[in-house]
């Protein structure tokens, strides 16, 4: 198997190249895992809305907002990093049916 760092797009089994690109690229998981600690800091803010401890929702929903927003710029720059590295592939390879698409 062909290093997913290097290029984690499927070139040749599937017509959608992207299919699956979180399996394969691993270096999706930080933002992944950003998003879901923001998720658990989410569910901490309806705790602390339901238990009337209102000192806890600005320091809980910062830290929440802040850990969702990271995780999707995260994951934003490894898709338009995945895409590059399709381009320069493309580049490369001129005769490959979807070059033209």
């Amino acid at each position: 198997m062909k290093g997913a760092y290097r290029d984690p797009v499927d070139h040749s089994r599937t017509t959608q190249p992207h299919a699956g690109e979180s399996f394969i690229d691993t270096l999706w998981l930080p933002g992944l895992l950003l998003i879901a600690l923001g998720v658990v800091g989410l569910v901490g803010v309806i705790a602390a809305l339901a238990y009337n401890h209102h000192e806890l929702l600005l320091v809980l929903s910062s830290i929440a907002a802040g850990l969702l927003i990271v995780g999707a710029l995260l994951i934003m720059a490894e898709h338009h990093r995945v895409v590059r590295v399709e381009r320069r592939w493309l580049d490369e390879h001129p005769s490959h049916p979807r070059h033209a698409a």
